[in-house]
């Protein structure tokens, strides 16, 4: 083997050397906190109508109507949708429940996320037509 092949093979090893170190610093480590996403004892669902939410508590499954105004005559407050806890103070874990719309500006399926049992919300102005019942198998 001559010198020159000899610093040829030197320098190709070298540099795979280095790639492969550069490779590895370039590579994040990864945390717990990256990896568990929030979750939150409370959410807010958007619904069709524009002075219109839904707030959820993600632990219990209860739901209460949230509107609010730009003009000093409209409504502004809070009416309660579900007052009733869906799961014993036992079972409550945050992120437990969800809240998903449907084709119905007023329906939404409610999913219990650990039992997967599902609810029909309908939400309203007025009360007599707002609830949320099982949906049965």
């Amino acid at each position: 083997m001559t010198m020159k092949q000899f610093i040829y093979i030197l320098l190709a090893l070298i540099l795979s050397m280095s790639c492969s170190t550069t490779q590895e610093k370039e590579t994040p480590e990864a945390t717990e906190t990256s990896l568990e996403p929030q979750v939150s004892n409370y959410q807010l669902f958007e619904t069709k109508n524009l002075w219109t939410f839904l707030r959820l508590d993600t632990r219990n499954g209860k739901i209460t109507q949230v509107h609010f105004t730009l003009d000093s005559k409209g409504y502004r407050g809070e009416q309660v949708l579900s007052k009733k806890p869906l799961v014993t103070s036992d079972e409550e874990k945050a992120g437990r429940f969800t809240l998903y719309p449907t084709q119905n500006m007023y329906t939404f399926i409610l999913l219990d996320k650990i039992s997967g049992h599902t609810y029909q919300v309908q939400w309203a102005l007025n009360e007599e037509e707002r609830f949320v019942i099982p949906i049965r198998k």
